[in-house]
């Protein structure tokens, strides 16, 4: 594929979170943030053990539809880790790092630079209480404590 504006590659690793330690390298990778799933070639995610779990349907840009197992696995990428569904990609479907895993992992794209970015602090809930002597609800700063 070209280098085409706004694509990049990197390197990846999987893991079968039933079997640590053993992970397979994938090099060259393509980040799609337009694919939700991340696509990893079936021979791969089988020989880690990794079991089908979900059928997944997806609609390619033509508006055909394939049908395609996913099971969970772990995804490394830059020293960052992230347990994720994965697509088991058959012959001829591209191998992809998706934008569920990026979130996953806390990256953004910068596609200028063509790199992935630490995102930054996660947004969290907004926690709402009682003002001091108001009926109404003040967002608070403080965080939430759940008691028992």
């Amino acid at each position: 594929m070209p280098d085409e504006m706004g694509t990049f590659r990197v390197d990846i690793g999987i893991e079968n979170p039933a079997r640590p330690g053993e992970r397979r390298t994938l090099r060259s990778v393509l980040v799609d943030t337009g694919a939700e799933l991340s696509w990893v070639p079936t021979e791969v995610l089988d020989s880690l053990g990794i079991e089908r779990q979900n059928k997944w349907h997806f609609r390619q840009a033509d508006g055909t539809i394939l049908e395609r197992w996913a099971g969970g696995a772990i995804v490394y990428v830059a020293g960052k880790r992230t347990n994720d569904d994965v697509v088991f990609g058959q012959p001829g479907d591209l191998t992809l790092l998706g934008s569920r895993t990026l979130e996953g992992l806390n990256f953004r794209v910068e596609p200028v630079a063509k790199q992935l970015v630490d995102a930054g602090p996660a947004p969290a809930a907004v926690v709402f209480q009682a003002a001091p002597g108001r009926s109404g609800t003040v967002p608070s700063a403080a965080p939430y404590h759940r008691r028992a």
